[in-house]
């Protein structure tokens, strides 16, 4: 297979973007001994047992390996590809836009409010609308998977994380690289990083927190994501963006315009000050 070719260690995947092969363990969890309360827990078998069936675990880019893979899945439709491994430590940024998501504009303005750019990388486009940038990170510490962390449509696979290789079959359609895109991934920048990585000791904050010197994003930047909000996600931005301002110490001063921006995309009044509302206490 090219990507393990080229250095990706790989899975099968069905058409659900699931690991196509069952856990070897299966049957030991659902119908096997149980445990008492004295007793202690053996810990999850990520592949030392030395069978096929532990999902990303199983990611490899030796050839015999992955053949011995899908021919036990002949059903596979797809592959995914394991981040945060040797050699490229890959870190997926997923820009969705379902629900009324806009992962990329979200992306965007956060890279406009920390002052870097967004190189051009490795982009896979999906069959929902949305993209997977694929960035090479450091080995060490590991960037964690997150969901919705960074920002509304914004996911992120790290460490423990895959994503679905181009070329994959789903049930909603293929997974292709843009045309355009660069064929290697490029390093993720270090501000970007910054963001993926949690303080440490302390708890996650949001991206856009004052603590540990992180600027805020420009007012006009949150007027924007507010007043470009798509429906299914007008209250979802609102409140986003009226947290990432009370942080900013510029509630009071953006609230009416934050709830006028509300108001241009639809959303009744009383329920753009009631989502206000709850961010100031948030």
């Amino acid at each position: 297979m090219r990507a393990a070719e080229h250095g990706y260690p790989v899975i099968p995947l069905t058409r659900t973007k699931l690991p196509a092969l069952r856990s070897p363990h299966h049957d030991h969890h659902t119908h096997g001994t149980h445990h008492t309360h004295d007793e202690p827990v053996a810990p999850p078998c990520h592949g030392s047992c030395g069978r096929l069936g532990h999902g990303v675990h199983d990611a490899t880019t030796d050839p015999l390996t992955i053949r011995r893979m899908f021919a036990a899945a002949p059903w596979a439709t797809g592959y995914g590809i394991a981040c945060g491994r040797a050699p490229h430590h890959l870190v997926g940024i997923d820009l969705d836009t379902k629900h009324g998501a806009d992962g990329h504009t979200a992306l965007r303005l956060i890279a406009a409010a920390h002052g870097f750019p967004l190189p051009p990388t490795v982009t896979v486009l999906t069959p929902s609308g949305g993209r997977h940038l694929w960035f090479t990170g450091p080995p060490a510490p590991p960037v964690p998977n997150s969901a919705g962390r960074l920002a509304p449509g914004i996911d992120v696979r790290g460490a423990g994380g895959y994503l679905v290789g181009p070329g994959s079959l789903t049930t909603h359609g293929r997974y292709v690289l843009a045309p355009d895109a660069p064929r290697h991934p490029a390093p993720a920048p270090p501000t970007l990083l910054a963001l993926l990585l949690p303080p440490l000791g302390t708890p996650t904050p949001p991206p856009y927190a004052t603590a540990h010197g992180r600027r805020q994003p420009p007012a006009a930047a949150l007027l924007r994501f507010v007043r470009t909000s798509p429906r299914g996600q007008r209250n979802t931005r609102l409140f986003w963006a009226a947290c990432r301002a009370y942080e900013a110490g510029l509630g009071p001063e953006l609230a009416e315009r934050l709830v006028a921006a509300a108001r241009h995309t639809g959303l009744p009044e009383s329920e753009a000050r009631a989502t206000l509302a709850s961010a100031s206490h948030h």
